[in-house]
């Protein structure tokens, strides 16, 4: 069963609740590592957030808007993006068109396609 979405408390995680993006990807590219696993994204503007290589395994993005990002190379495994904005982005190549479909629609947890 996965976590429940909570707050987080890490320098990288209230970046991205305070919407500062560029202070986010600064950071990261500065060296900064956070756990962002099963934080509380929603309704937050993530757009622009350098997103390659983190773990958001059951994070919570209901009604975000994440256009443009790129999931290519992030964990999502649980993760829900309810009602989200996702024009632009791209997902890890595992994941189905299917299962973004149900997760955008219904909010259900993204499960990724390990055959």
């Amino acid at each position: 069963m996965s976590q429940a979405p909570h707050v987080l408390d890490n320098l990288l995680y209230r970046c991205l609740r305070d919407e500062d993006i560029d202070g986010f990807n600064r950071a990261r590219a500065g060296g900064e590592h956070s756990d962002l696993r099963s934080g509380d994204f929603r309704g937050l503007d993530l757009r622009n957030m350098d997103a390659h290589g983190l773990d958001l395994s059951n994070a919570y993005f209901r009604s975000a808007d994440l256009r443009g990002i790129d999931f290519s190379h992030t964990r999502l495994e649980g993760a829900s993006i309810a009602q989200a904005n996702i024009s632009g982005c791209l997902f890890p190549k595992e994941v189905s068109a299917d299962e973004l479909v149900m997760s955008l629609n219904h909010g259900t947890r993204i499960r990724y396609d390990r055959r």
